[in-house]
């Protein structure tokens, strides 16, 4: 049964782009020259369910602030590096956007920083599908927080009963629940073990949703 709305709130990495894995191995390989191991499942509940970061861990007389300034600057230079050099693009997704977005308004509400973000759809081409974006230039508190989504809703010009969001992290789903959204799940590898048991549609594979929209 397709599912009737008026808009659609799309996340980003995870969702338009296969790009989480690679944030994780730029944050897994600075953090091992600190000697900390980051695991995927660590990852996973650090910045896809809570949205901690996994710094805080780092003994604080042993690496002060400006040493965490200047992991978390290679940190983002190797993922740039990887966003410039990797397939990005989730399979299927500009098919799926382009018939979407015939139907539908649709816009990006992103936790990813505008330069990483603006590096990655410079490869991908799918801007041109969306009204606008909502990036933390835009919003003071991040997701689980439901700001993003109230304000793209504020944009948008419609209710949260015409319109659902599509999501593949537990920070995203409480972001759009608490703001009074319905949401799909679409999960990856990243966030396969986490709990999703709020969201109102859960999908193994981004092709499903042209089964429900």
């Amino acid at each position: 049964m397709k599912i009737p709305k008026k808009a659609i709130f799309w996340d980003n990495d995870g969702i338009l782009v296969d790009t989480e894995k690679y944030y994780f191995e730029a944050n897994r390989q600075i953090l091992k020259e600190a000697g900390f191991e980051l695991t995927r499942a660590l990852y996973t509940e650090l910045y896809l369910n809570q949205a901690k970061g996994a710094w805080h861990l780092l003994d604080p007389e042993k690496y002060p602030a400006k040493s965490i300034q200047n992991f978390k600057k290679e940190r983002d230079d190797l993922y740039h590096e990887l966003l410039m050099t990797k397939d990005i693009l989730m399979d299927g997704i500009d098919d799926i956007v382009a018939a979407l977005s015939l139907r539908y308004k649709m816009a990006v509400v992103t936790s990813s920083r505008p330069v990483h973000f603006n590096a990655i759809h410079g490869r991908t081409g799918l801007l041109r599908y969306f009204q606008f974006v909502i990036t933390p230039d835009d919003y003071t508190k991040f997701k689980p927080d439901p700001e993003p989504y109230f304000m793209a809703l504020n944009k948008m010009g419609v209710s949260p009963a015409e319109s659902i969001v599509i999501e593949d992290s537990r920070r995203g789903l409480l972001a759009a629940k608490a703001a009074g959204l319905q949401c799909i799940i679409v999960i990856n590898e990243m966030t396969r073990t986490s709990d999703f048991t709020e969201a109102d549609y859960v999908l193994n594979n981004i092709r499903g949703l042209t089964r429900i929209l």
